[in-house]
């Protein structure tokens, strides 16, 4: 069986503009229960990653200066990992491992230079489970 982001990936992706407020963001973050995305420019380049902490931090903004918080591409990281759609579940595990992305429970998954998909925590523990399984019964 073929482990790979492709299989586990989820393909309705929440994305996020970087001229978006990143109140609406965090609403969308909130209504959507995930736990970020990727910002894509009006031609759907991939230009950040937003996560719950980046957003967390915007919040904490508005709250304390009572404003709308600031735009998304205040907060984005735009030093980020992707993965590729045929890249191995295992190479995956080793970026979540990686202490630098701790920040991040999701990864945009990339074919042909575009976001196709994400793949997160759960979906990667859904994958390790299968191959736990399959094991089992070999």
């Amino acid at each position: 069986m073929s482990y790979t982001a492709r299989k586990y990936m989820a393909r309705k992706v929440l994305t996020f503009s970087p001229d978006m407020e990143v109140l609406e963001a965090v609403s969308l973050l909130v209504q959507h229960d995930v736990s970020g995305g990727p910002v894509v420019d009006r031609f759907g380049n991939l230009v950040g990653v937003l996560s719950e902490i980046d957003c967390l931090r915007g919040a904490v903004h508005a709250g304390y200066h009572g404003s709308h918080g600031g735009k998304v591409s205040e907060y984005m990281r735009v030093q980020f990992e992707t993965v590729d759609v045929d890249d191995s579940i295992m190479d995956i595990v080793r970026l979540f491992r990686e202490d630098e992305f701790y920040y991040y429970r999701g990864f945009p998954v990339m074919l042909d230079n575009r976001v196709v998909g994400r793949i997160g925590l759960r979906d990667v523990l859904r994958a390790l489970q299968d191959m736990a399984q399959e094991e089992a019964g070999a």
